[in-house]
């Protein structure tokens, strides 16, 4: 029987797990359980696929089997390899990509002599170029653009215009291990301007990179094939289905806006061995803050312009309107082309945010082809506004000046650009640029010159209540989660995988938030406006967003209470530790330039002490209904300060919301509960994120132990206090968040590490440091190892078999480490986040046992840009510093200023002190010849004061929300349908043989 492709894609990419180690080593019968309602066949087929898989083909080895198995010799150590590796693609999202990636290089670089090549393709716009950026920021590759092959002026991305036979000669020169000469091409000047010598020694590997970069002549020179779709090349299909609706065929669009595409590149990315999700459209999460002015000077050259070269750039943009919305249609639905010299760039509608004098514009514009631009003109597309910028800028460190004249308004402007609200300001402040500043996009100063009836910009909301029909429909609040599946709908799958829209029905840009009454009693009688103004609130959204739309959607429901309440706004942000609601409070703060107050300032002494952060009773309620009435009122106020090392408060700081901001953020574990709430304006739930991650990493090492666990039975043992007293408020949200971020996957997260025991004295640490920006501390701690009975090991104890947490100035936090070691460096997650002693305790109860601790001391020396610490480990003779950062070169340079090269280890200090023990006492279950009494002291503090928490919140199954005790069933029955299934697969083979046996038997001599 013949197997759909979409059918085998389906099963594939449900068997895909969170992690690098779940995806490699989870035995069979845990991913045949993932695939049990996908039928018996392909349940049979994945049993075959990996039942046959051995560690050298699950440790990514693409050893001359990654390449076109065709085309190579026979080989009997890579047979298997490539045809498992061919038959079983990896469907994952962009950041498991990433990751999964930089490990296939590591290790085939370890296995392989030579030269390892990599070729990542895909359509414009899906993510491949960023990819290619991530990985070599890591492992420090040769980066190659297909772009710089082009022949000739062609505007379009067709195929006859790259140069194949060069990038062919510079693959094999390089493999061959000589140097070579590759071509740079200039988009503007529209040709060659040179080339730039590649030493074959230096980087180990290559990274091919463009639309084409897995093309039957390319395929056999690559070692791993990784193919990248969605992104905004999804986007832009699903808003052009959405604006023509159903009368056109998914492939007729493909092909009039994406021409090459099913021609000349889709055939190609079926080829890959990683396939990549990317579901990333725009996200104000990095943001481009601008200030901008009319430029008085005469010679347009003003003198607080920045030192330095000039840029200059020539770009013609161009807004285009759907075929079928009015003359009066909204921005928003338009879609902007930028053209700069042979290259297109396009974004989808005018999307900004204004606030004060600041524009603030997402990432959201990509590159495409000239042959877009006329297919979405031949489907009926307008050009309503074309006109041409010519820019002048100069960049210094984070910050832009430019100079732009646009030719139909006839006029120059000053743009001051940059990643920072305050440092735009402070720079603009510095500079004496005063303004008046201009709010208004060029697009909208041209429409209003031409005279055309005022368009809705952002932030312009809609400020009509809801009638009482409109308040029936909101639907009843629910528990959020997040889902790590990578396809939520069937009809999605109908399409190939490489150009199915993530979404059916394209979403607008920019929501809608409403307004209602809270006085119920006027109906909707019509009452008087000031009154209805002191009495509305805002309805909250029915469904839940992802962070990304979350934070936009956050800034627009503050931006419409302040025009249709006034200020102050206040704002509540509640979620679990770990969930990312201080990261979305401090984004939120950066847009819209407003205060953050976290409601850990609110402990109290006394229950501090007793390690209860987590319950609601440990906050001074009262100094916090008083600051809230304060800023409510306009008044100043004195927000507490808490020591969290002490455990005391430390003093008052004053706070006053002035008008000119008029918003002030609470964020916190609590700060949904109904105490707190009702005396906010705005209220934000955020779930996921690292809270998640440890709830996934339980359920997967019980399911390597043979032991399956629903999320909702580990969330109830290791998270009590939350199931039982904070997911209740967080249904009530206005706006519903889901985090899906993976600490241990996404690139965004790195910090970058050099550890060295070399002595060095603290005196050189500090001057190479800021002295205007430095502080230092002292901590002690404690990390304490906790890993599952059961779990396979190679004989030894690993950190990451662990989970591992520390205890530090009386507070446990949960550290996530599951590095990459690349050259002399240490990549890691930057993200610890805090726990509760019943989270720990919980982890206890579930099996984990404590195997080993590491008693330190350290000193913290930091200055914003880099971070050193100084540890002193018990029983080791000398002390180990480590050099932390997000910028690589920069902890490199304060390294070389320190004279550590050559003395740099990538090994955690778990494995120096496994390393320091006598061969026979080193263990895979722990260290207890010398630890034993201390970790059964630690264990039994841990126990006694998480029991003590657990009794006084945890919920007992009977009080279990419905649909949790409805899921736990769910669970339960699937385990039993699986086992079942199992049992009757084995009792046919059993009763074949019998049976078999049996005529056997019978068969005459």
């Amino acid at each position: 029987m013949e197997i759909p492709e979409f059918a085998v894609d389906w099963f594939e990419m449900v068997t895909i797990r969170r992690s690098w180690l779940s995806l490699l080593f989870k035995p069979a019968f845990a991913n045949i359980a993932k695939s049990e309602d996908n039928g018996s066949l392909e349940s049979e087929r994945g049993l075959v696929r990996l039942l046959t898989m051995d560690h050298e083909v699950v440790q990514r080895v693409f050893q001359e089997g990654g390449r076109d198995y065709f085309q190579q010799q026979p080989s009997t150590s890579s047979s298997s390899s490539s045809s498992i590796l061919q038959a079983l693609p990896l469907h994952v999202s962009f950041d498991h990509g990433y990751y999964l990636l930089v490990k296939s290089i590591q290790e085939l670089r370890e296995k392989k002599e030579g030269l390892v090549t990599v070729g990542i393709g895909g359509p414009s716009g899906s993510g491949k170029t960023s990819l290619a950026e991530k990985v070599a920021s890591v492992i420090g590759c040769v980066v190659i653009s297909m772009e710089n092959y082009r022949m000739g002026f062609d505007e379009g991305s067709d195929l006859d215009s790259i140069d194949f036979d060069a990038l062919i000669q510079n693959l094999e020169d390089l493999t061959k291990g000589k140097d070579t000469l590759i071509p740079m091409f200039d988009y503007q000047q529209k040709r060659r301007i040179g080339s730039k010598g590649i030493k074959s020694t230096s980087s180990g590997v290559v990274v091919i990179d463009g639309a084409y970069a897995l093309h039957a002549r390319l395929r056999s020179l690559l070692d791993i094939r990784v193919a990248v779709v969605g992104g905004v090349h999804f986007s832009l299909l699903s808003k052009v289905q959405y604006d023509i609706g159903e009368s056109c065929s998914l492939d007729y669009l493909i092909d009039s806006i994406f021409p090459l595409f099913r021609k000349h590149i889709e055939p190609d990315l079926h080829h890959a061995q990683i396939r990549i999700n990317n579901s990333f459209v725009s996200s104000f999460r990095e943001a481009i803050y601008k200030l901008k002015c009319r430029s008085e000077s005469p010679d347009g050259h003003p003198a607080y312009a920045f030192q330095g070269t000039a840029h200059t750039d020539n770009f013609i943009e161009m807004y285009l309107r759907p075929p079928s919305a009015s003359e009066e249609a909204l921005t928003n639905d338009w879609i902007k082309v930028r053209q700069s010299g042979i290259k297109y760039y396009l974004s989808l509608g005018d999307q900004r945010i204004v606030d004060k004098n600041f524009i603030i514009r997402p990432k959201a514009e990509f590159e495409v082809g000239r042959m877009t631009l006329g297919g979405l003109l031949a489907l009926g597309y307008n050009v309503v506004v074309s006109y041409k910028r010519a820019s002048s800028s100069v960049s210094n460190g984070n910050l832009s000046l430019s100079l732009e004249t646009i030719d139909t308004l006839g006029e120059t402007f000053v743009v001051l650009r940059g990643m920072n609200r305050k440092t735009v300001g402070a720079e603009a402040t510095r500079m004496g640029v005063n303004g008046p500043w201009i709010t208004k996009s060029y697009l909208e100063m041209i429409l209003q010159r031409k005279g055309v009836p005022r368009l809705n910009t952002p932030p312009l909301l809609p400020n009509t209540s809801m009638t009482s029909n409109q308040e029936r429909v909101i639907v009843a609040p629910r528990p959020i989660r997040t889902s790590p599946n990578l396809v939520n709908r069937l009809e999605d799958l109908s399409q190939p995988w490489t150009r199915s829209p993530t979404k059916s029905k394209m979403e607008p840009i920019v929501a809608t938030w409403h307004f209602i009454s809270s006085d119920t009693s006027h109906g909707s009688s019509v009452i008087d406006s000031s009154s209805f103004r002191d009495n509305m609130k805002i309805a909250p959204m029915p469904d839940s967003y992802d962070l990304d739309r979350g934070l936009l959607l956050a800034v627009q429901a503050i931006q419409a209470l302040l025009e249709n309440k006034g200020p102050p706004v206040i704002v509540g942000i509640g979620g679990p530790s770990g969930s990312g609601k201080t990261s979305l409070a401090h984004k939120m703060a950066n847009i819209v330039g407003c205060e953050v107050v976290s409601l850990e300032s609110y402990f109290k002494s006394e229950q501090v002490k007793d390690f209860k952060y987590d319950d609601f009773s440990s906050l001074d309620l009262s100094l916090l209904s008083k600051n809230i009435g304060n800023i409510r009122n306009g008044r100043r106020t004195k927000i507490p300060m808490f020591d969290l090392e002490n455990g005391a408060r430390s003093g008052f700081k004053e706070l006053e919301v002035s008008e000119d901001c008029g918003v002030i953020i609470f964020e916190g574990v609590h700060a949904l509960h109904p105490e707190i709430r009702k005396s906010l304006d705005l209220w934000i739930a955020v779930v996921g994120g690292v809270h998640s991650h440890l709830i996934s990493r339980v359920q997967r090492d019980k399911s390597r132990v043979g032991c399956f666990m629903s999320q909702n039975e580990i969330m109830m043992t290791v998270f009590p206090i939350f199931q039982q007293h904070i997911e209740p408020h967080l249904v009530h949200a206005h706006l519903k968040i889901r985090n899906d971020f993976d600490p241990v996957l996404s690139p965004e997260s790195s910090l970058f590490v050099l550890k060295s025991n070399k002595p060095v004295a603290s005196q050189d640490i500090l001057k190479i440091l800021d002295p205007v920006k430095l502080c230092s501390s002292v901590q002690n701690f404690i990390d304490i190892y906790l890993r599952l009975p059961g779990l396979p090991t190679n004989g030894q104890l690993a950190e990451s078999d662990c989970i591992r947490f520390r205890i530090c100035e009386g507070r446990f936090a949960l550290l996530i480490r599951e590095p990459i070691r690349e050259g002399n460096f240490i990549i890691q997650p930057k993200v610890d986040f805090d726990i509760s002693t019943s989270t720990v305790a919980g982890l206890l109860n579930l099996g984990y046992q404590a195997v080993a601790c590491i008693e330190a001391s350290a000193h913290i020396y930091q200055d914003g840009k880099i971070l050193i610490e100084v540890d002193h480990l018990q029983d080791t003779p000398s002390p180990y510093l480590q050099i932390k950062g997000v910028n690589k070169e920069a902890v490199a340079a304060a390294g070389s200023t320190l004279k550590l090269d050559g003395s740099y280890t990538t090994k955690s200090y778990l494995q120096i002190i496994l390393e320091r023990l006598p061969a026979m006492q080193r263990s895979y279950s722990g260290i207890h010849a010398q630890q034993a009494a201390r970790l059964q002291e630690l264990v039994e503090f841990i126990q006694s004061q998480g029991s003590s928490s657990a009794s006084e919140s945890s919920p007992g199954r009977d009080a279990a929300p419905l649909e949790v005790v409805i899921e736990d069933m769910q669970s339960r029955i699937k385990r039993l349908e699986r086992w079942h299934a199992i049992n009757t697969v084995l009792w046919t083979f059993l009763m074949s043989a019998l049976v078999g046996y049996s005529l056997y038997q019978r068969k005459p001599q």
